[in-house]
């Protein structure tokens, strides 16, 4: 049955609050009349109903606490709690951005230690960790090669991007003032070679590139695209939401990536998604570093005990880019996530992405169409193409997936795929829960070619059903996602 509204639940003179007296005088005159209302049309509940009613409303959604959730291209993995503990240390949570840094130096450390570790991590020189999430990591980033640029008295003005980018590398290129080229992928799913020479001159600022890519495939023509990039005087640049498969394996600056966004809210466990704020660290290299945002977290070794500051005089920097020192909270949760798992833990969750995508992938290829049969990484894309032959599409999968406890994986992304499902499952899962999601996977493939209504009507079990899409396509401004 479904929850009512919390205005059904309403009833006269229940309240769950109680006010104290007013201690200072108040006179109804001092109110414009304009903002005077003869009532309030509010729910009036005890504080039961409402813990209640918001709790039951919680449950009716898909998380990753309840579900899981093998959203591809967005690593949407376990948090542990222990993370959230820490994060919630009043040492941390206490602070305020203005303190002088002699009463933040824990603080401080915390930061320059996680801005060490993701440059080792990433193979990069330096580290900055102001940026929100990965789109603004991004765009920092573009921001930094610009003034490297303008600093040599170079116009450039491209970007290039692979067909099978994330949407939002086209979107920052084109929103830093770049013109975007676009080069094809080849038969096995990497960058065209022979298309990207043809694209590379003097007028290309950077390539922008994820690695393994949206389709889950290592680009085996790493090296090759490097050196053309940088033989043309480019920029390579690292879009680093698919880190998670290479971690203690590769790392992106030994590729000859020379700038790197990380998205903390993703390969290193922060709660991603529900509008949250997130967390997009860049590195950069040796060449980039005079540009990176201000301030820097540094550390003084001089004097008997090691002092942390924050460093502003760096002449060459694109400036500040968010307020005060990023999402900070954030920044703890993932120094914690990358000191518990260590060195070690760090390669183990790469090589169990791994295995998890590849042992998904090798028993659906059999009942769905599987576009680029090789060894993927951490995710890889399945097309509907058979199912569709019988007017059920990926969309339909979606849906019914929902009937059987499972949130859907993307669809229709990379574009390059059509009817494209984009499944990760990550290393947090077990063998029993793959086994239970590729099981519900080929019974919807069976239903599909024998019953195609009964997949094109789901979802049947939650509390909201199919969305007119017809009317949302018509009604733009409707929001139905």
């Amino acid at each position: 049955m479904p929850e009512p509204l919390i205005f059904e639940k309403s009833s006269p003179e229940r309240k769950g609050y109680l006010f104290s007296d007013l201690d200072v005088p108040i006179s109804i005159d001092s109110i414009p009349p304009d903002a005077l209302r003869e009532d309030l049309l509010l729910p009036e509940l005890s504080e039961l109903d409402v813990v209640r009613h918001f709790t039951r409303l919680s449950q009716e959604n898909f998380s990753i606490d309840t579900h899981f959730y093998p959203l591809g291209s967005c690593t949407m993995k376990y948090n542990p709690k222990i993370h959230d503990e820490l994060a919630s240390l009043p040492g941390f949570t206490d602070l305020h951005p203005f303190q002088p840094e002699n009463q933040i130096q824990g603080a401080l450390e915390t930061m320059f230690e996680l801005q060490n570790l993701l440059a080792e991590i990433t193979g990069m020189d330096a580290v900055s960790l102001e940026p929100a999430a990965g789109a603004h990591g991004e765009f920092t980033g573009l921001l930094m090669i610009q003034a490297y640029f303008k600093e040599k008295n170079e116009l450039r003005h491209k970007v290039i991007v692979p067909d099978s980018s994330h949407g939002t590398n086209p979107a920052t290129a084109a929103m830093a003032g770049y013109q975007v080229v676009q080069v094809p992928s080849n038969s096995k799913g990497g960058v065209d070679l022979e298309a990207l020479k043809q694209s590379l001159s003097e007028d290309v600022a950077a390539l922008m590139l994820t690695n393994p890519n949206t389709l889950g495939l290592f680009d085996e023509n790493i090296l090759e695209i490097s050196r053309l990039v940088h033989e043309k005087g480019g920029i390579l640049y690292y879009d680093g939401a698919n880190l998670n498969p290479i971690l203690g394996i590769a790392r992106p600056g030994d590729f000859g990536f020379d700038v790197v966004h990380v998205n903390l809210h993703k390969t290193f466990t922060i709660p991603h998604g529900g509008g949250g704020p997130g967390a997009g660290p860049v590195g950069v290299k040796e060449i980039l570093k005079p540009y990176l945002p201000v301030p820097i977290v540094k550390k003084r070794t001089e004097s008997a005990a090691d002092w942390y500051y924050l460093d502003h005089n760096c002449p060459k920097s694109i400036g500040r880019i968010k307020a005060y020192y990023g999402n900070f909270l954030h920044l703890v949760r993932g120094l914690a996530y990358i000191l518990s798992q260590g060195a070690f833990g760090l390669k183990k969750i790469a090589e169990l992405s791994v295995l998890n995508a590849n042992y998904l992938k090798e028993i659906l290829k059999k009942y769905y169409d599987l576009p680029y049969d090789r060894i993927c990484q951490h995710e890889f894309v399945l097309s509907a193409k058979k199912q569709k032959e019988h007017g059920v599409k990926a969309s339909d999968i979606a849906k019914r997936l929902l009937d059987y406890g499972f949130h859907p994986p993307t669809v229709y992304f990379p574009l390059i795929v059509e009817e494209a499902l984009m499944i990760e499952p990550t290393e947090t899962e077990s063998k029993e829960m793959l086994d239970k999601f590729t099981a519900a996977m080929i019974q919807i493939a069976d239903e599909s070619e024998k019953n195609p209504s009964l997949v094109k009507g789901a979802p049947y079990s939650t509390p909201i059903s199919r969305v007119d899409e017809v009317m949302a396509a018509r009604k733009p401004n409707l929001c139905w996602c």
